[in-house]
């Protein structure tokens, strides 16, 4: 877990490097603004602890610009107790925020809370689990009853629309303009893809109980969770 840490108090910063990596953290640091955008552009950066006051690009900026191309939490720093900077803190995109002088394991306790929050919306938004199916739409992998099973790349679309989706009906147009990205004009081609799906995570493809057939219309997700 890398964790940026910006700031221009560098006996702070120092001292807050010193305490994540004991806890186990490793930490990249900046002193300005400038410095903390070309850091989060050219590292694998977790989480953000961002000092309001800054020189050249203030920390507000910052925020702002991280947010308009990566989804990390962000706790922001302030020597300032006020209210004003907090909400637009915290409007701006900031998951939390901690006012100076603060004790270093109240830092480290929202830290580890933002990060599980955060984990935790991620898992949900990532990972759709039906039946004994586990769809992981970040790594796109696909897993039957913990083994996983390999799909194609338009096999996954077409799951991860139906899925994502229990109980609509696409038709076979619509769902040929989704996957394929184009007018339909063989919609054939989608229902060679289902069949391959259902023999792939059906117990019986022939009776198939989870993508069911909406006759005349197109396919759809069994709503029905086991």
């Amino acid at each position: 877990m890398n964790i940026l840490i910006v700031g221009d108090e560098k006996l702070l910063v120092k001292g807050l490097k010193n305490s994540l990596v004991q806890e186990g953290f490793d930490v990249i640091t900046a002193y300005d603004g400038n410095e903390a955008l070309r850091k989060v552009n050219n590292k694998k950066v977790d989480l953000v602890i961002l000092d309001l006051m800054l020189p050249g690009v203030d920390g507000m900026t910052v925020c702002k610009r991280i947010r308009k191309k990566l989804d990390i939490p962000i706790i922001m720093l302030t020597a300032k107790d006020d209210h004003v900077d907090k909400i637009l803190g915290l409007e701006i995109g900031a998951d939390d925020y901690i006012t100076k002088p603060f004790h270093t394991r109240e830092l480290i306790a929202r830290i580890k809370a933002v990060l599980r929050r955060f984990s935790k919306n991620k898992n949900e938004e990532d990972i759709v689990q039906f039946y004994n199916f586990e769809l992981n739409l970040l790594e796109r992998t696909f897993w039957l009853k913990g083994s996983e099973i390999c799909l194609t790349a338009k096999e996954f679309d077409i799951l991860k629309i139906l899925a994502t989706n229990p109980g609509v009906v696409f038709s076979r147009e619509k769902m040929f303009e989704l996957v394929w990205a184009e007018v339909s004009y063989d919609t054939r081609t989608v229902d060679v893809h289902i069949s391959k799906l259902r023999e792939k995570i059906e117990e019986d493809p022939s009776n198939p109980q989870i993508i069911k057939t909406k006759w005349g219309v197109g396919y759809y997700l069994k709503k029905d969770r086991l």
